[in-house]
């Protein structure tokens, strides 16, 4: 029997051809490019996720502090700094609150950026400035350089660059001021020099009733472009010293 011969291959049936052997190129690339939008989109959710944009509440001042019980620092509102929608601007700035009516220092508040940064070193503090509840008192076996309170700067000098303006100096103890402090201090300004961003910074000391000298500060900073993802906090640190027991009302202090 014979076989019948083989049919021509027109020009249009290799098109055909050509169509078909294309069909599941067409099909992989498409589920390709879908597995990969896939993987972006779970990569910025689990971005976000772990850095999440700041919750601008505007309460600042309003959270409850409790009284200290051996933590020098302690978290407020999750770690989420109470800034109002409104605040957010990149504008650099730096405000000052006027002392109250007994002479305490206020809330210091300013858009930090590498404007503001200073690029001398700091001068000598006016020492004729006596924040509330100033006292001269040493302890020279408890405390290094043997003085238990510093003139301690609301806004820092290394992110703003002012180191004597009084409604910017507050009474704070040696620990308050070097060891709880200034870590959130150096945190703000590698931000800024790392990243270029601007950061939104507010601290506010907290005193009881008519207490001259201030319980502890209230610090909050936000990363104004990527809104808090990069850095972002909200915390109380408490004025207090080692083997120290302090009169608030006053700001003598006595040994344990």
């Amino acid at each position: 029997m014979r076989r019948p011969p083989p049919r021509r291959l027109t020009a249009s049936r290799l098109r055909r051809k050509a169509r078909a052997a294309q069909r599941p190129q067409k099909g992989k690339l498409f589920w390709s490019c879908l597995a990969l939008l896939l993987f972006i989109l779970c990569g910025v959710l689990a971005y976000r996720l772990t850095h999440p944009a700041a919750a601008l509440t505007g309460d600042a001042g309003q959270t409850e502090i409790p009284a200290y019980s051996g933590e020098d620092v302690i978290i407020l509102n999750g770690g989420l700094p109470a800034f109002s929608e409104s605040e957010l601007t990149e504008a650099c700035f730096v405000r000052f609150s006027p002392l109250d009516e007994r002479g305490r220092t206020g809330a210091g508040m300013a858009c930090l950026g590498t404007e503001t940064l200073p690029t001398q070193p700091r001068g000598a503090i006016d020492a004729s400035i006596r924040p509330s509840g100033w006292r001269t008192a040493r302890y020279d076996d408890l405390i290094e350089d043997g003085f238990l309170y510093n003139r301690c700067h609301v806004i820092g000098y290394l992110l703003c660059g002012d180191s004597a303006t009084a409604e910017n100096l507050f009474t704070g103890t040696r620990h308050l001021n070097r060891e709880l402090m200034l870590p959130y201090e150096k945190q703000v300004a590698e931000c800024i020099a790392e990243t270029g961003m601007h950061v939104l910074y507010r601290v506010t000391p907290r005193y009881r009733g008519h207490d001259a000298l201030a319980c502890g500060i209230e610090m909050e900073a936000c990363s104004v472009e990527d809104r808090g993802r990069e850095l972002c906090f909200h915390v109380f640190l408490y004025n207090v010293q080692p083997g120290i027991v302090i009169d608030y009302a006053t700001g003598e202090s006595r040994r344990e």
